[in-house]
């Protein structure tokens, strides 16, 4: 979830780390191409820099708004001002657009792929903070916009929602038969990080050789759980940020489509869960909104998970759970590797200071360091 919160009083505390960041948490990997991926050895590299909260913003409320409110957009929006922009025909009549910052030789540099969260955008700060370090880093970096985002509602005469894999799937898919990419990574924040599991655990050991390995930060794995946490009071103004959002988006879809969606009723959701009853679910086929987070919640789909995968979350994150974190699933799947600090709140973990990374983002340095370890053992 991309969201657009208010500050806690932030209280400095002590940084431990949860029984899900001990190296039982990862095991020993095979990769499909015969090599061997030691996911201990990463999983002990990740540990070495261990993530440490800003003093001013240590509870999850101030580093989720800390991280939202951090002067560096203006920056890293023109860095990317040149970046190609592309569309994927995902299903027909439906249309992602992508953008991609490529290396002088693409064909030979590792793909990083990013999936912002809900309501947000290729443009979001943490995708754009990220897609700057990979590039840094000599990876190819795509950002992508969910169908309908970003300015994209044209074209797709269709709604988004939290299970899409199999978008991010067609994307991928043409990156392999079309741009002949041979290593490519898939990360993904809050919702994009839902699909990005899902997605892992729906290709199990199917997957093809070219995707090397998965990651995603704050993922709402559990949507029921998020949808009934965010009503809490205490996080009433994300609910009214992300509902505001996702009425423009309705109302917007009703004046291009009033054939599709009618008008008016997006009056009448009064949190995520009733939007999810009135419009998501019916609209792509699903009985009720209990019946959507059933099926579109990667949780289920974790066992399954046969692909090198990065799991970052915090256990303070304000609407997503530390508890779906702590399914025995997680901790029995040795190609899945957990990082669970106490503090980072929902995609924020904004650090006290960045030696030895190059900023103060933890997570997004994470995902970048974890392709590059994993591009280091495939070769």
């Amino acid at each position: 979830m991309n969201s657009i919160p208010w500050p806690d009083t932030a209280r400095p505390m002590e940084l431990t780390t949860t029984r899900q960041e001990t190296p039982t948490t990862a095991a020993t990997g095979q990769t499909r191409g015969g090599g061997g991926v030691d996911l201990e050895a990463i999983g002990r590299a990740l540990r070495e820099k261990p993530f440490r909260p800003h003093r001013r913003f240590a509870s999850g409320h101030a580093q989720t708004v800390a991280r939202h409110y951090w002067p560096r957009r203006r920056e890293l929006l023109r860095s990317a001002a040149g970046d190609e922009e592309r569309l994927f025909e995902v299903e027909p009549g439906v249309r992602v657009l992508v953008r991609c910052r490529w290396q002088k030789d693409r064909l030979r540099a590792p793909t990083l792929l990013l999936v912002h969260g809900l309501e947000g955008s290729s443009e979001s700060t943490y995708v754009l903070g990220t897609a700057e370090k990979a590039h840094r880093a000599g990876l190819n970096a795509l950002r992508l916009n969910i169908r309908t985002c970003g300015g994209t509602q044209h074209l797709a005469p269709t709604l988004y929602h939290s299970g899409l894999s199999e978008d991010l799937r067609a994307v991928i898919e043409e990156l392999i038969a079309r741009d002949r990419l041979a290593e490519i990574y898939l990360a993904g924040f809050s919702l994009g990080g839902n699909q990005s599991l899902k997605l892992a655990g729906e290709l199990g050991g199917d997957a093809p050789p070219a995707l090397r390995g998965v990651a995603a930060v704050s993922p709402s794995i559990d949507l029921a759980a998020c949808a009934d946490r965010i009503r809490r009071r205490d996080n009433w103004l994300y609910n009214r940020s992300f509902l505001a959002g996702m009425r423009r988006r309705m109302r917007l879809a009703q004046q291009l489509y009033p054939e599709r969606f009618g008008t008016g009723r997006h009056r009448r959701a009064r949190s995520i869960r009733e939007f999810d009853e009135l419009f998501t679910a019916p609209h792509f086929g699903f009985s009720n909104a209990d019946d959507y987070y059933s099926r579109a919640s990667a949780l289920q789909f974790i066992p399954r998970i046969r692909i090198p995968t990065l799991i970052v979350h915090a256990e303070d994150d304000p609407f997503v759970p530390i508890d779906s974190f702590r399914h025995p699933s997680l901790a029995a799947n040795p190609h899945v590797l957990l990082l669970a600090p106490r503090r980072g709140g929902h995609v924020g973990f904004v650090g006290d200071e960045a030696p030895p990374d190059p900023d103060r983002f933890w997570a997004e340095n994470r995902i970048v360091e974890f392709c590059r370890l994993l591009s280091d053992a495939f070769r």
